[in-house]
């Protein structure tokens, strides 16, 4: 069982060894009176769920500099906020941004209520990012459990039972562990530590604080933990993409429905995924690319056919609208319809977008 002082050992190491993050207020500068500004807290936990902070960071900065208050990004169009999320991934999270956004604008003159209760009822906020903003903007003595923190209490307390099962009694743990001094700096000294210290792989324990009151460590099985119970194998999904060029450079491009995946998206017309088959959206001389796309997505694998066409001046789509070559902007595609370019494009004259 864990000792006693273990909250003030982890602070302690804390304090000495917190990463430095663009969204973050820092030991330091919290005892100086700094406070974390919610908006990026809350930002910045939206983009980290399921994606890495390297990635994370160039995003962040970038939608800051672009929308620098809750305010702004209330206030930007939709199409501008998805096209800067393009290749962060579960497009669902860009969506939900922008509705809570305007949520806290509309519901709460601006300003982010301050509890967990109060912020799951915004748009996109679930338990994890309620505690977290709760703890981490307001001090609220919440526990935040992300996958760094699930580690560190499965090795801490040796639980062996494997994830997802394993979740409530290591959130527990957690909760028991979360204390009403500092708990926003206990939150991220256990995220810190997760992510530098007890690795998934070969855990640096002989330089962790917590070694001394690690369970998993006492008995030899630390880098055995957390067990996870095993994936069913992905399925494969086929599809198609077309990629049409009008004479004047203009490519045909649809917004992809708001609900399911790459909602509201920019994207090339194709199928449904499912195996149901799709007609070209303009009439042409369609040709295969010639290259297969592959691309995973969390529950699947998808395969994409790549077709294009030199479509006439005067061409009418029946799908989709003509993107001019001047406006069109690869990296605001998705990154699989952006893979599908990549192909696509060596089919056209020079002269086309990167």
């Amino acid at each position: 069982m864990p000792e006693p002082n273990l909250g003030a050992a982890l602070l302690d190491w804390y304090d000495d060894h917190a990463r430095d993050l663009p969204w973050r207020v820092g030991p330091a500068a919290r005892a100086a009176g700094i406070v974390p500004d919610p908006y990026r807290v809350w930002l910045s936990e939206v983009m980290l769920q399921q994606t890495t902070v390297a990635t994370v960071t160039r995003y962040y900065v970038r939608f800051t500099a672009l929308w620098p208050r809750l305010a702004d990004l209330a206030a930007a169009p939709e199409a501008a906020v998805m096209a800067e999320w393009a290749g962060l991934g579960y497009y669902s999270r860009a969506r939900n941004l922008i509705a809570c956004a305007r949520a806290v604008m509309a519901r709460h003159g601006g300003v982010f209520p301050d509890t967990a209760a109060e912020l799951r009822r915004l748009p996109g906020i679930g338990p994890y990012t309620a505690a977290a903003i709760a703890a981490i903007a307001f001090d609220r003595a919440e526990a935040v459990v992300d996958g760094n923190v699930e580690r560190v209490m499965a090795r801490l307390f040796a639980v062996p039972d494997p994830l997802p099962a394993a979740k409530p009694a290591l959130c527990a743990h957690a909760d028991r562990l979360t204390p009403r001094r500092r708990p926003g700096d206990h939150a991220q000294a256990l995220m810190d530590l997760g992510a530098t210290i007890c690795t998934p792989k070969s855990p640096a324990c002989g330089i962790c604080p917590l070694a001394p009151a690690c369970a998993a460590r006492a008995v030899g099985i630390a880098a055995e933990l957390p067990r996870k119970a095993p994936k069913p194998p992905k399925p494969v999904r086929h599809g198609v993409a077309y990629v049409g060029r009008r004479a004047d450079g203009a490519l045909l491009v649809e917004r992809r429905p708001d609900r399911g995946l790459l909602g509201g998206m920019l994207g090339w017309p194709g199928c449904d995924w499912r195996g149901a088959p799709a007609d070209p959206p303009a009439e042409g001389a369609w040709r295969d690319a010639g290259a297969e796309v592959r691309h995973s997505f969390t529950h699947f694998h998808l395969r994409l056919r790549v077709m294009v066409a030199d479509l006439p001046a005067r061409t009418r789509p029946a799908r989709g609208f003509f993107e001019p070559a001047h406006s069109f902007r690869p990296g605001a595609l998705p990154i699989a319809m952006r893979k599908a370019w990549d192909v696509a494009r060596g089919q056209f004259a020079a002269t086309l977008p990167d």
